[in-house]
């Protein structure tokens, strides 16, 4: 059964979908005849954005099992890698053009390096992730900001800047970001959820080895 968002004519299985949808979009980025990794697929909404968009195929991974939509996971354009943990999975031998990020509390810190090993440097080399702020501040001790899992505006445009100010450390220029059009975090105990963004990356010429 497939999780839908909130309102009525989200065209993907989940709201996540029009995260990503508003990402391609700012970013003027095109995944037609891409082949792509969704990092923390879940129910598939980012996968399913990526397919609607154009990819040619997507390795979805999620450390879950049986969540993935029906629709996605009898798609032959979908290589389904469930109870797999993005951060040490291996790469397809030729890699990817583009990896998504969506992982469940998980810090860019970690999250950024797996998905530079799956790049193919010769593909479109790119990563879009999504910044949770909330994910991110306990990272950076700085749990003390929570206020019942909601971080004021300011205190996410600052864990935003110091994410994005650390991604130099990871080997990847920051392209472009955007706010979410959808809050993240929301709850039965948090029905306001956490302004979210998405970050357009790509490594940077050197790359660790």
């Amino acid at each position: 059964m497939s999780l839908q968002s909130e309102t009525s004519d989200n065209p993907y299985v989940g709201r996540g979908g029009l995260k990503l949808a508003c990402a391609l979009n700012e970013f003027n980025f095109n995944p037609t005849g891409m082949v792509c990794a969704d990092f923390g697929c879940n129910v598939g909404a980012f996968t399913d954005c990526l397919l609607q968009a154009g990819a040619d195929r997507v390795y979805a991974l999620d450390t879950g099992y049986g969540v993935l939509d029906y629709r996605l996971r009898i798609d032959p354009r979908v290589v389904v890698m469930e109870r797999t943990n993005a951060l040490h999975a291996e790469a397809p031998v030729d890699g990817v053009d583009l990896v998504v990020i969506d992982l469940a509390w998980t810090p860019q810190r970690r999250a950024i390096p797996a998905a530079v090993r799956w790049l193919n440097p010769a593909g479109a080399n790119q990563i879009i992730t999504l910044i949770k702020p909330h994910y991110e501040a306990s990272h950076m001790g700085l749990k003390r900001l929570l206020r019942r899992g909601v971080l004021s505006k300011t205190d996410a445009m600052d864990i935003l800047n110091r994410t994005i100010a650390q991604m130099p450390d990871l080997h990847v220029r920051t392209l472009g970001v955007v706010e979410s059009p959808i809050v993240g975090g929301k709850g039965k105990k948090n029905r306001i959820g956490n302004t979210e963004h998405l970050a357009l990356l790509t490594p940077k010429s050197e790359r660790p080895a």
